[in-house]
């Protein structure tokens, strides 16, 4: 379990220099549309300063932290859909991912040329989200009518689940046959689990990244308005998306300083309270209602991700499988209360470390201790 984040957006935009960047992976990089063909993957630590605290006052031998995916897809053009520039080789893999951070380009350069020859957001993302509703569209149509024929004869079984499945994909059709993603259907979470193995990509969470040159992160900085990240911005809320505000350039920058010291003392010279990189992984917990909680020991130190609201065997299933099955009781005390005390002996001695049983809700920021059968 974690963040699996596809980046997209359309070619030229930046996505290629914010991958390698935030992954520090050998992305190739090129002024010219489709420098990415096969999507490049990279894993990136998840930065949560907690980790790094507990570490120092447990001392153990290893930090593990929580990791991220991140996969940069090649960019697309208008009918991609229909199979222009790399059709639907990029499609697939969006499909495969958990989130999509949408990459905006808000910021002019004659030097770096737009695949439509001018810079304007809305219709960036307008050219982008039409595409994938269109694909989307494609896998509707095809199961919709395969559902209306197993919905009048066969298994009593396959019958029920395919008349519950006809009106929702129709609602689904017509949505996205006006360009609208899937998303935006109102469903309830069961409907929606009826949907999951259709893999829609317009059904995924989506962050906005804008990417803005040096000039445009001062503006964001001080608080002034950028207008074209302002487009971006309506956009979002208007569905009710995050947006994550980047300079491309600046996080390459960040990313060649070979010390962690090195990368802290240049953000604070730019007046950054985090990297791109922060704010982005960020977003992407928000977004999808991740959390963090931690073990801590002797040999290790680790951050685990977990959904919220998940109860402490399924926790406990994120380790092993077997921890799950043979859950019986959790130690759980807040990683803040060894702040403040210094040692899980202190905690103990102050009676902050509880047993917790199946239906414990884990809290973000918990350190846990599970007891179960083998």
């Amino acid at each position: 379990m974690g963040l699996n984040c596809g980046i997209v957006g359309l070619t030229n935009v930046g996505k290629s220099t914010i991958f390698s960047a935030i992954t520090s992976a050998p992305a190739e990089i090129a002024n010219y549309p489709f420098a990415t063909i096969e999507p490049n993957v990279g894993v990136v630590s998840v930065p949560d300063k907690r980790l790094q605290r507990i570490a120092e006052l447990v001392k153990p031998k290893k930090i593990i932290p929580a990791v991220v995916e991140f996969v940069d897809i090649a960019g697309l053009v208008k009918g991609a859909s229909k199979g222009e520039g790399l059709g639907n080789q990029f499609l697939s893999h969006i499909r495969e991912v958990g989130a999509i951070a949408h990459v905006v380009r808000c910021f002019e350069d004659a030097d770096i040329v737009h695949v439509s020859a001018k810079i304007d957001p809305r219709s960036d993302i307008e050219t982008v989200e039409i595409e994938l509703a269109l694909a989307d569209l494609d896998t509707v149509e095809k199961r919709l009518a395969k559902a209306e024929k197993l919905a009048r004869a066969g298994d009593k079984d396959v019958v029920k689940l395919n008349k519950a499945l006809l009106p929702l994909l129709e609602q689904l059709s017509g949505l996205l046959a006006e360009g609208r993603p899937a998303r935006a259907l109102a469903a309830t979470a069961e409907q929606r689990a009826l949907l999951a193995d259709l893999h829609l990509m317009t059904m995924k969470a989506q962050i906005f990244v804008c990417n803005v040159d040096e000039a445009g992160l001062a503006d964001h900085l001080a608080g002034k308005d950028i207008p074209l990240v302002q487009a971006v911005r309506a956009h979002a809320e208007a569905e009710g998306s995050d947006v994550v505000v980047i300079c491309g350039k600046l996080e390459a920058e960040i990313a060649g300083l070979e010390s962690e010291a090195e990368r802290e003392e240049f953000l604070k010279e730019a007046g950054l309270s985090e990297s791109g990189l922060s704010s982005l992984i960020h977003a992407g917990y928000h977004l999808l209602g991740l959390r963090t909680y931690f073990t801590a020991g002797p040999e290790e130190v680790r951050a685990w991700t977990i959904n919220a609201g998940d109860p402490a065997p399924v926790a406990a299933g994120v380790i092993h499988t077997d921890f799950e099955r043979g859950f019986i009781k959790a130690e759980v005390y807040h990683c803040d209360d060894l702040f403040e005390l210094g040692s899980e002996q202190r905690v103990r001695e102050a009676g902050r470390l509880r047993m917790e049983g199946r239906e414990y809700v884990v809290q973000d920021g918990d350190v846990m201790h599970f007891r179960f059968n083998a």
